[in-house]
């Protein structure tokens, strides 16, 4: 190599590595990003998608910070839709239909063409440390490469397995060779490592799928891009179908389920409570006569369809039966089998809130080894890895992100306050204010966060303080009275809502049922040719504006437990008054905060109130000291 000095090492090109490696540098530090096979960078090893449920908002929340996954999301797009519709805005959810060729090609390109980024294939096989920081690392050839901050995002292939019946290949998704020396590593260096397990479907020739038997589910337009950088309209260029499995399937698998991996023992991960496989829900779901399915194309350039909803790890005899029992696969053609993936994790209880190992500074972990499943999960942490690696080497406080800024705090919250003891899926029922936090103000909670760290350019800041200013000039046209004159009550009434007898504010009119901010501009004019985004954001503030205002209390009082630093020195075993069990996990876990102290399962009320009235004393006994 020509440079052996960098100044941030990231380990794997997953979605983790891919968005830490690309903060780092364009933050403007010199990075390495290392790859186990370029061919893997970027890659989408199970479903071909980006977004869903929770999924979305993290990808709106990562491209508001400066990151790539929802620009590369928009230029690999070939089918469109809104999860979650018909519920309220808190849980629209923007999912995105890749083409994962295309996915993976684009984002490598834009990683190759990055300044200050390098990229080697090679496995890394030893953190390097000194005096309790980073140092370096080390790769399968031997070679030494000195470096400030790692940051570690092995993702599945840390030690992986893949399980097709009593067949154990060591290796990663799709033949990709597998990390084989770094665990022992991290356990030398004092971590604790968890054995996780998560799975994939066959993939089906679709020339051999007979599709008049599904029920296509078609792609739809107009709808928002995933990043404010994406200058076009993504096209739905193609489809999707649902379908059903049926008795005689699930009789098949039953009869089966001695050659289960799962069930043999063989797996000994653990595996996706939200995400189980075909024979795990025919065991846990006994009632039910059939489970839904969905058939995804996973690029343009494959014939290769992907199950959705089928995902087992049962031999590849029980798999052709399974598939030809159900209705249009009579002759289908498996081109991939399913299988299960065994791989290793850390306990991620074992981080500070910036995604920093608590015993070695400028040791970052980001992804699946944290416990999680999902890409946009893993694009995620990597961000706030990849920014925070660049925090610690300016001597900088951290990004640390709230449960109230984002998804995204939500998130790594849950990771270092709770653990996981399970692939971990994030959820909207997981974030306490979810109204607050929607996809569609991404913007509006994290772009100025991320322009401060040097990450969001100077373009994208521009165009985010432009609609800002828009948002704002509406918000104050909602004051604006409306008198009880004839062309009101016409409106009112050919919207089936009741007369007004005095004047009217646009905000109250806003909130009437019936009536939104576009039939009301359509009548009046009162604001002016607003983009579609900024009016669609005021007619959400004016519809939810009461309960927006008892979350924003909600989140002004937990703030002042948030902003309550716990001092890394206290001495928890030494606090009279702490029960046992408050006094081992909060010596374990370290809480930045009185917010997160109390957050922590066996951590009562009556311990937080013991952590505040040592916390007075504390400061009390400094301001004396200093005079």
């Amino acid at each position: 190599m020509e440079n052996r000095n960098y100044d941030i090492v990231v380990v794997g090109a997953g979605h983790a590595g891919c968005e830490a490696a690309l903060a780092g540098a364009r933050i403007g530090f010199k990075t390495l990003l290392t790859t186990l096979n370029l061919d893997s960078i970027g890659f989408l090893p199970c479903n071909p998608s980006i977004g869903g449920t929770a999924k979305g908002h993290l990808v709106f929340e990562i491209d508001a910070l400066g990151g790539e996954m929802g620009h590369v999301a928009d230029m690999a797009t070939i089918h469109r839709r809104m999860l979650n519709e018909t519920k309220g805005p808190a849980v629209h959810s923007l999912r995105a239909q890749t083409d994962k060729v295309r996915y993976h090609e684009y984002m490598k390109q834009v990683l190759e063409n990055q300044d200050n980024l390098d990229i080697l294939q090679c496995e890394i096989t030893e953190i390097l440390t000194k005096n309790g920081s980073v140092c370096g690392v080390k790769n399968h050839l031997e070679e030494t490469i000195n470096c400030k901050a790692v940051v570690v995002c092995t993702g599945v292939y840390l030690d992986s397995n893949i399980i097709i019946g009593n067949v154990i290949t060591k290796c990663g998704p799709n033949g990709f060779m597998s990390a084989t020396h770094l665990t022992k590593n991290l356990q030398a260096l004092g971590l604790k490592i968890m054995r996780f397990k998560t799975g994939t479907p066959m993939r089906i020739d679709k020339r051999s799928i007979n599709f008049d038997i599904f029920e296509e589910q078609r792609g739809v337009d107009g709808l928002p891009n995933f990043s404010i950088r994406t200058k076009h309209a993504p096209k739905n260029i193609a489809s999707c179908y649902i379908g059903y499995t049926n008795q005689n399937t699930h009789d098949i698998i039953r009869k089966n389920l001695d050659k289960s991996p799962l069930y043999q023992g063989i797996i000994k991960g653990i595996g996706p409570r939200y995400c189980p496989s075909i024979e795990d829900k025919i065991v846990r779901f006994a009632d039910k006569s059939r489970h839904q399915f969905f058939l995804e194309p996973e690029a343009m350039s494959t014939n290769e369809i992907y199950m959705q909803g089928v995902s087992t790890s049962l031999p590849v005899e029980v798999q052709r039966d399974i598939l030809h029992s159900i209705n249009g696969f009579e002759n289908a053609k498996i081109m991939r089998y399913a299988y299960a993936i065994e791989y290793d994790a850390i306990d991620s209880t074992q981080l500070k809130a910036n995604l920093e190992y608590k015993e070695i500074n400028g040791l970052f972990f980001a992804g699946q080894i944290n416990g999680t499943s999902g890409y946009e999960e893993a694009g995620a942490q990597g961000i706030i890895a990849g920014i925070n690696a660049c925090q610690y080497l300016k001597q900088e406080a951290p990004l640390i992100l709230s449960r109230s800024d984002g998804y995204i705090g939500v998130l790594i919250d849950d990771l270092i306050t709770k653990g996981t003891n399970e692939p971990y899926r994030m959820m909207t029922a997981r974030a306490e204010y979810r109204l607050h936090l929607r996809q569609d103000n991404a913007d509006a909670r994290l772009t100025e966060k991320g322009y401060k760290v040097g990450l969001v350019s100077k373009s994208q800041y521009q165009k985010f303080k432009k609609k800002q200013k828009m948002i704002e000039e509406g918000k104050k046209l909602f004051e604006k009275i409306l008198p009880p004159n004839e062309k009101l009550i016409v409106f009112l009434n050919k919207n089936s809502e009741p007369i007004v007898k005095t004047g009217i504010s646009v905000l109250n009119l806003i909130k009437r049922p019936n009536i939104d901010i576009y039939k009301l501009n359509n009548e009046f004019k009162i604001f002016p040719e607003y983009p579609e985004e900024v009016l669609h954001e005021l007619n959400i503030l004016a519809k939810y504006h009461g309960y927006l205002e008892i979350e924003r209390q909600q989140i002004e009082r937990q703030k002042e437990l948030e902003n309550t630093v716990l001092p890394e020195d206290i001495d928890y075993s030494a606090l009279t008054g702490l029960r046992l069990e408050a006094r081992q996990k909060l010596k374990r876990i370290l809480p930045h905060s009185l917010g997160q102290a109390g957050r922590i399962s066996g951590v009562s009320p009556a311990d937080i109130n013991i952590l505040t009235i040592y916390l007075k004393k504390r400061n009390i006994k400094e301001k004396s000291k200093n005079g």
